[in-house]
């Protein structure tokens, strides 16, 4: 049963049509992700699906019974009432459960959420806010929910339980997100609105790139011979035949055909071309802290006994839960916060330059290109001057919009337009706060290029996996209670350490508890009984079977620390886990076997 259908949706706000007479049709057990460049009219669909808004024209058609319920991409600035309160506020009236039945479903989701249940909503951290309406949105018990970037202010642990937590629900999904790692767990259709027009890709990410890609090569092949079509027949126009008078006019009447469709052909929005302005190389040593901590008065720890030499070049990423610290953290390498105990050194030549998550540096009432330049029309990039216009239209924002209040702008081109703004700056030291928010995948991948080519020093704090795993060079882990570790690498690699750490635990476990085993069988074994010739030939090949034994588990244990092998529903962890437990007792087994034989060998 089709749980959503859209049928010839048609919107259009006086300009190109945002959605240009689309079809979309939703069935049980399917999560959808809406894909899209920033302003290609995601949100707008995702409004007309929650029956927020109504097209233009076309239908849109829910069957009864079928509540959906929608998580929007803003968090409201105020919204009166504690965490309950809130939460409560999304039980259905329709809802004939009984009373205790919605009082334990509210239970559980705020427990579930780690929320603060008597804490005020306006009170709380952006990912708290975040999760409070998630918590909100699943109340209501939807039969399709709508998740508008559902990651942005999300620490990793929140966002590693919402995938968990859906996939376990087996809630159908339609969502938009920036995070890859979470797109390619939770989606098991695409859906990519371009120019208007919806496509459907019933596969996985990766292979969407690839066919994406092979459709935009097909498309600009044929467009070239459009265009060298229309072109001769222009050069024949020109030449004005007179003779076959009827196949002149038909000719004509062709080519006027084709003047038409080339006019209504909108071309694929470029990708942004970013350039940091960066300043003259600080020190090598750019900051080095020893054994520093950091309490707030009356308050736990957030930081003890850490310890961290930065270099010129070195590229930072930081993870932990919200509110354990990172921006305390950042303000202290920095130098804008003293730490209570410990010493911070800093190096020479530092230019900084520091993008905040929550854009607080962008003026609403003044337009884009104020925000950038000011009153003045021109704006200073790696010592070249550039007209404002001219340099905004490299971060997508065309003439039009550069002129439109700072407002209007969605999520992802207030993050562009920051991003615009901090980079026409001189810097050695650039510090990102939740970069990726909002961000559509062709400006990430642009973003992430140049990051990865900067040559100053970077400090970011990020939750998304993929971004860390493709630009920073180290992790500085939140691990709880004032703990701070550094780890080499990105997300995977972390997860990988950690992964191999545990194998190693329960390697010398299994080593420990196989001793009194062994010296059981050697006990057991005939005092003076020689090996046999099939004996000896087991004792030399068990080492080899226990080592690849250990490397199996250790490849088991790894793959199971990477999300994309659940985003068939965990059924390929399953017997990953299945086969874990089987080579733990095979390992256990041959052990035993080798000690017994080992210690007969010289009888």
């Amino acid at each position: 049963m089709a749980l959503l259908s859209l049928l010839d949706v048609y919107v259009s706000f006086g300009g190109p049509p945002v959605l240009d007479h689309l079809n979309l049709q939703i069935e049980e057990g399917e999560r959808v992700c809406l894909l899209g460049r920033n302003g290609a009219g995601k949100t707008t669909l995702m409004r007309i699906a929650a029956g927020e808004s109504a097209p233009d024209t076309g239908s849109v058609t829910i069957p009864d019974g079928v509540c959906i319920a929608r998580l929007t991409q803003e968090i409201p600035e105020s919204l009166p009432g504690n965490v309950r309160d809130i939460v409560t506020s999304g039980l259905r009236a329709d809802d004939h459960s009984e009373d205790w039945e919605k009082d334990l479903r509210v239970d559980d989701l705020i427990a579930r959420l780690g929320l603060p249940e008597d804490r005020e909503f306006n009170d709380l951290s952006g990912g708290l806010k975040r999760r409070c309406l998630l918590a909100k949105a699943l109340a209501a018990k939807p039969g399709l929910l709508l998740l508008d970037e559902p990651t942005n202010h999300m620490d990793l642990d929140s966002i590693l339980w919402m995938e968990e937590f859906l996939l376990e629900q087996k809630i159908p999904l339609l969502f938009v997100t920036h995070d890859r790692a979470f797109l390619r767990r939770m989606a098991n259709r695409i859906i990519e609105l371009d120019r208007g027009k919806l496509a459907s890709w019933s596969c996985d990410y990766d292979t969407y790139l690839v066919r994406k890609e092979e459709l935009f090569v097909a498309e600009e092949r044929q467009r070239a011979a459009f265009d060298k079509k229309l072109g001769q027949e222009e050069a024949w126009s020109r030449r004005s035949p007179g003779a076959r008078r009827t196949k002149s006019n038909a000719r004509m009447e062709a080519l006027v055909k084709m003047r038409a469709q080339r006019g209504a052909l909108r071309s694929v929005a470029g990708s942004a071309k970013m350039e940091i302005s960066e300043a003259e190389r600080s020190g090598v040593r750019v900051v080095e802290a020893e054994n520093i901590a950091f309490a707030y008065p009356g308050g736990t720890p957030l930081i003890r006994d850490f310890s961290l030499v930065l270099n010129r070049g070195d590229k930072v990423g930081l993870i932990g839960p919200n509110g354990a610290g990172k921006t305390t953290l950042v303000k202290m390498l920095l130098g804008q916060l003293a730490p209570t105990s410990g010493v911070l050194k800093f190096g020479t030549k530092m230019e900084v330059i520091y993008f905040d998550q929550m854009r607080e540096q962008i003026d609403d009432d003044k337009t884009v290109a104020e925000n950038l330049a000011g009153d003045s029309d021109t704006v200073t990039v790696q010592g070249r001057s550039r007209h404002v216009i001219s340099y905004l239209q490299d971060f997508l924002f065309d003439p039009s919009r550069a002129r439109s209040k700072a407002k209007v702008l969605s999520g992802g081109e207030r993050n562009r337009l920051l991003l615009a703004r901090l980079f026409t700056k001189p810097a050695n030291v650039l510090v990102l706060d939740e970069p990726t928010n909002d961000l559509d995948a062709e400006t990430l991948d642009v973003l992430e290029d140049i990051l990865v080519d900067y040559a100053g020093t970077l400090i970011m704090v990020s939750h998304d996996r993929a971004f860390l795993d493709n630009v920073v060079t180290s992790t500085l882990v939140f691990e709880g209670d004032g703990v701070v570790t550094e780890h080499a690498g990105g997300y995977t690699d972390w997860r990988n350490e950690l992964a191999r750490i545990a194998v190693a635990k329960r390697t010398a476990a299994v080593g420990t508890a196989t001793k009194p085993v062994a010296a059981k069988s050697a006990a057991s074994a005939q005092p003076g009984a020689k090996l046999n010739n099939k004996e000896r030939k087991e004792l030399e090949t068990l080492p080899g079977k226990i080592e690849q034994l250990e490397a199996e588990q250790a490849q088991i244990t790894v793959q199971l620390g990477d999300p994309e092998i659940y985003k068939d529903g965990g059924a390929k962890a399953a017997a990953l886990q299945k086969r874990l437990h089987v080579a733990e007792a095979e390992h256990s087994e041959a052990l035993a076997r080798w000690m017994d034989l080992d210690a007969r060998k010289d009888a």
